[in-house]
This record gives structure tokens, C-alpha cells and sequence, in this order.
């Protein structure tokens, strides 16, 4: 079977509907993965700032734990 010598539509055919079908297209998948990268970012920094959060309330000192003597002075007995 030959290939044919011209490729180019004729005179009476137009390529526009198609290219600009392309381009809907294109453009679509591009808006598709702005949209998953922007989730994607959003659930993220929501895991992060919530793992913050419980990292906090765990390590957060409470009133009534005891202050440590560093080399066996305690903080009140340093002397000038």
C-alpha cells in the first residue's frame, strides 16, 4: 500500500477542530494534576502540623515534674 506524497488536508479540509481538541485536552490533565498536586500538598501539611501538634502535648513538661540537679547542684544553689 503507497503512502500518500501530501499529508496536508486539501484545500477544503480544516485542522482546527482538532488542534483545538488537542489543546482541551492538554489543558485538562494539566488542570487535573494542579488540582492532585494542590491536595496532595494540603493533606500533607495537615499530617505535618497535626503530627506537631501531638508531639507537643506529649513532650509538654507538666507542673508537677521534678527539676533535675545537674553534677548534683540543683539550680537554686549556684553560688556567685
Amino acid at each position: 500500500m503507497p503512502l500518500p506524497a501530501n499529508n496536508r488536508p486539501t484545500s477544503g479540509q480544516s485542522s482546527w477542530p482538532a488542534v483545538i481538541k488537542t489543546l482541551l485536552v492538554e489543558v485538562l490533565v494539566l488542570l487535573g494534576l494542579a488540582g492532585a498536586i494542590v491536595g496532595y500538598v494540603n493533606w500533607s501539611s495537615d499530617q505535618a502540623f497535626a503530627e506537631f501538634v501531638a508531639t507537643n502535648k506529649m513532650s509538654a513538661p507538666t507542673p508537677t515534674s521534678p527539676i533535675r540537679a545537674v553534677k548534683g547542684l540543683m539550680p537554686c544553689d549556684r553560688r556567685a
